[in-house]
This record gives C-alpha cells, sequence and structure tokens, in this order.
C-alpha cells in the first residue's frame, strides 16, 4: 500500500514536533527580537547587534570564552585520549579504573563548590602546603590563576566522559590490524600514528563538538564561587547572559544569542568540512 512508505515519518514526526515547539519556534522568536526593541517591540535593524558588539562586557566574556575553550579542548581531548589508550591495554584494573574516572560527573555541582573552596580558598589545602613550604599564598579566584582553576575543574568534570567516548571510538579499530603491524614489525608508535588514529576518525568530531558544548556547563560551578562578576579572567558569556536576564535585557540577549549561535554554527561546519578533507 502507497501509505507504508510514509511510516517511517509518522515514527519521526512525535520527535520532530517536540523539537519545532520547544527548540525551533522559540529560536525564530529569538531572532525576530534581536531586530525589535525590548519595550514597544518596534523594529530598529541592525541597532541591537550594533549595542552588543560596543558593549565591552560582552567583548570581555567573548574573548574570554573563547580562550577558555581553545586552552581547554586540547588538554581534555589529548589527557583523554592517552588515558583511553593506556585503559583499552590494560588488562587488569581496567574496568574499576573506567568506572572512576565518571565519578565526577555523578557529583552535583554544589558538591563541587565545596570541594573548590575546600581548596583554593584564601585558607584553603593549596594556600596551606604553600605556606607550610614558607610560600606566600594565593588568593586564587581574585587573580589571573582564576583561570587555571576554571580550566582544572573543567578537564576534571569532562575527563572520565571523554574516556568513555574514546573507549567506544577505540573498540572499532579491528585488533587483528595490530597484530598484523606487529608482525611487520611496527611499534607502538607508528600502531598509535597510523591504525590508531585514522581509525578513531569517525568518533573524533563527535567527541570533539560534544566536548565543546560541554564547555558551556562550567559556568555553574564558577556562578556559585565567584558570584554574578567574577574575576575577568572568567567572566564567560554564561555571566553576561545571565546577567541580561536578571536585568530583562531581551533585545541584547536576542541578539547575542543569536551572533553566538551563528559563530558555533560556523565552526561547527568549518570543523565538519575539513574532517571530511582529510
Amino acid at each position: 500500500m502507497g501509505w507504508k512508505k510514509y511510516t517511517g515519518w509518522l515514527f519521526v514526526l512525535p520527535g520532530f514536533l517536540g523539537v519545532a515547539v520547544f527548540y525551533l519556534i522559540p529560536f525564530l522568536d529569538v531572532i525576530r527580537r534581536s531586530f525589535t526593541q525590548a519595550v514597544g517591540g518596534r523594529f530598529v535593524g541592525l541597532a541591537n547587534y550594533q549595542m552588543v558588539f560596543e558593549n565591552q562586557a560582552f567583548l570581555l566574556a567573548a574573548k574570554n570564552t573563547l580562550r577558555f575553550a581553545a586552552v581547554c579542548l586540547p588538554l581534555l581531548l589529548v589527557i583523554s585520549l592517552g588515558i583511553a589508550v593506556f585503559l583499552q591495554r590494560l588488562e587488569t584494573w581496567s574496568g574499576f579504573l573506567k568506572g572512576a574516572y565518571l565519578v565526577p560527573l555523578a557529583i552535583p555541582a554544589a558538591s563541587v563548590v565545596l570541594l573548590w573552596k575546600l581548596l583554593f580558598d584564601g585558607r584553603g589545602i593549596l594556600n596551606g602546603l604553600l605556606a607550610a613550604a614558607g610560600q606566600p599564598g594565593i588568593d586564587w579566584m581574585n587573580t589571573g590563576a582564576s583561570f587555571g582553576v576554571l580550566v582544572f575543574s573543567y578537564i576534571w568534570k569532562n575527563l572520565g566522559y571523554d574516556v568513555v567516548l574514546w573507549i567506544a571510538g577505540l573498540s572499532m579499530v579491528p585488533k587483528q590490524v595490530y597484530e598484523a603491524a606487529r608482525v611487520d614489525g611496527a611499534g607502538e608508535c607508528r600502531c598509535f600514528f597510523y591504525i590508531t588514529l585514522p581509525g578513531i576518525r569517525p568518533a573524533a568530531f563527535t567527541i570533539v563538538v560534544i566536548s565543546f558544548l560541554n564547555s558551556f556547563k562550567v559556568f555553574r560551578e564558577a556562578y556559585l564561587v565567584a558570584g554574578n562578576y567574577p574575576q575577568d579572567d572568567i567572566y564567560l558569556l554564561q555571566h553576561l547572559f545571565h546577567n541580561w536576564f536578571r536585568e530583562l535585557s531581551v533585545d541584547k540577549m536576542a541578539s547575542g544569542a543569536v551572533t553566538m549561535a551563528a559563530v558555533i554554527f560556523l565552526l561547527v561546519c568549518l570543523l565538519q568540512k575539513s574532517w571530511d578533507k582529510k
């Protein structure tokens, strides 16, 4: 019967309607609001975008967010891949270690904040160790050191998740290929660069995108520790949008959100295009 060819669409339709109602339609409304006044709804063209790009807080937050992603993503991907390769070769305790790396994901944000304060407070553990070594203490959350704390928190929180994803990607590489390469005299380095890396390329793109999206979730810990206006080095776009939301600056939020969505979409497309060429 002719209707059977539409069976697949009928299965997809409920999910598509949910995405449309809760994501696509609201985002289209955000785009509309980015061209209108917050009060009155009068069309103002690109005035909201001009106001956002001239806003020093937006420029600072965008710079810090890009800097944070540029530093954290390579570190997280390299460290997690190294651990995944090690666990893949490990015969004993591998299951226990795989589970242990996932523990940070199960810890609530409020508990992570307590850990932050315990470690990085002016009278915390780290400053206690520095004092014992005869060194002056560091105001971790109110100096440039706060950026390093934020990077550490992101890597610690997401390391286990990326390790599990890398292990899933590594399991797709046939072991027979490694055995044949070793028979031909290939060492561990050659196996890694010529077998492992090409074999995990399909999974690598997904892991990079997920890790990038997870970088936006670090705001919770930074907000609970430092509040609405943290030290300048860790003032991210999440802080900025949170403050605009408190002030009901709908025009700024809309134009800023559309701008960042366009930048993220462009970056993902460029990454996908460059990935396909390799």
